[in-house]
């Protein structure tokens, strides 16, 4: 064994002098570059799109209904130490006053409550074109924030009120971006967002209200993963019709579509650099063994045996594998920011 250790060493010191390493070191640190870089940014690009869809979502998961969901939810996502919001959506008509030429309009109404949005931030402006900023809290009672849209729709500008069934409410922040907006046909309608407290006011919910009730929690995946499963035998009862589960796995279609179609695409390009990497290595190792046929026979005449001549050809190739991987990792790690 220390024969051979020794026979390893003093030919991989000899071919890298020789410069007959160099061709084989660049094959496998590209190779090896190409595979992390991409590994290192599928990675993250998964990671930020999870965080996206989760943002999209509203939670890391949500129970949709169409009654208030029973107070048994959110008393066990509080167990599980999980932050939880409640919302509920329905479209509705938006007026101006009749001084203000009383048009109306078909607007998606939100009402939300304290600790909204558990996922991404709601980015609002005090007049269209004006910078936006991140909302600090939501609306206050008696006030509205709504899309842009329906400022020029009903001919009224910040400050103005807003009729929603029984109640006015001023118009305080123009809406600039929604992280749970979603992709329903409800979402083309513009958007009134008001305070929980200001629904029993407008007296908009009415037996035949068509309503969505959306509890989101949001916390450790592990968590999150006991009260979904804890949620899915709940909705099995007879009593639970109308609800339904939507996360990561189980939710929207234009999430879950999007997930799969970044992971295939990702997956396509990492194997795609596996076989440019390997095309490389093979054509830099066929060079080499072709160059040392002579000094294997050499060898032989001099009575060296074969296993000991693989073995020290394989250790010359593991430490300059194992040197030449390392040096990838590090440029792969370096170039995937680049990207």
């Amino acid at each position: 064994m220390k024969h051979i250790l020794s026979l390893g060493l003093r030919t991989l010191w000899r071919d890298f002098r020789a410069g007959e390493l160099r061709l084989l070191i660049v094959a496998v640190t590209l190779a090896v570059a190409a595979l992390t870089a991409v590994g290192f940014f599928a990675d993250r690009l998964q990671g930020g799109l999870e965080r996206d869809a989760r943002q999209l979502l509203g939670g890391d998961a949500i129970v949709s209904s169409d009654n208030a969901p029973p107070p048994s939810f959110t008393e066990r996502a509080r167990t599980l130490g999980l932050s939880t919001v409640q919302n509920l959506g329905f479209p509705t008509m938006a007026r101006a006053s009749d001084a203000q030429g009383g048009a109306s309009k078909l607007v998606a109404l939100k009402s939300v409550t304290p600790g909204y949005p558990l996922c991404g931030n709601v980015s609002v402006a005090t007049a269209p074109g004006q910078s936006e900023q991140i909302a600090n809290g939501i609306p206050e009672p008696g006030t509205v924030w709504i899309d842009p849209t329906l400022l020029d729709a009903l001919n009224l500008k910040v400050g103005d009120a807003l009729l929603l069934g029984d109640a006015a409410l001023r118009i305080e922040r123009v809406i600039v971006n929604e992280p749970d907006r979603g992709g329903g046909f409800m979402s083309f309608s513009p958007r009134a967002m008001i305070n929980a407290q200001d629904v029993a006011t407008t007296k908009l919910v009415q037996p035949a209200s068509r309503l969505n009730y959306r509890l989101a929690v949001a916390g450790e995946d592990v968590a999150v993963k006991a009260f979904s499963i804890w949620a899915e035998a709940e909705l099995k009862k007879p009593d639970a019709r109308g609800m339904r589960l939507e996360s990561l796995e189980s939710g929207r279609p234009e999430m879950r579509q999007t997930l799969d179609r970044a992971e295939k695409f990702l997956n396509l390009v990492a194997l795609l650099a596996a076989l440019l990497s390997a095309v490389a290595v093979a054509i830099a190792a066929r060079g080499f063994a072709a160059r040392h046929l002579d000094d294997c026979a050499m060898l032989r005449v001099l009575g060296q045996s074969q296993r000991t001549i693989a073995w020290a050809y394989g250790l010359e190739f593991f430490l300059v594998g194992l040197g030449a991987s390392a040096l990838g990792v590090a440029i792969g790690f370096a170039v995937h920011y680049g990207f």
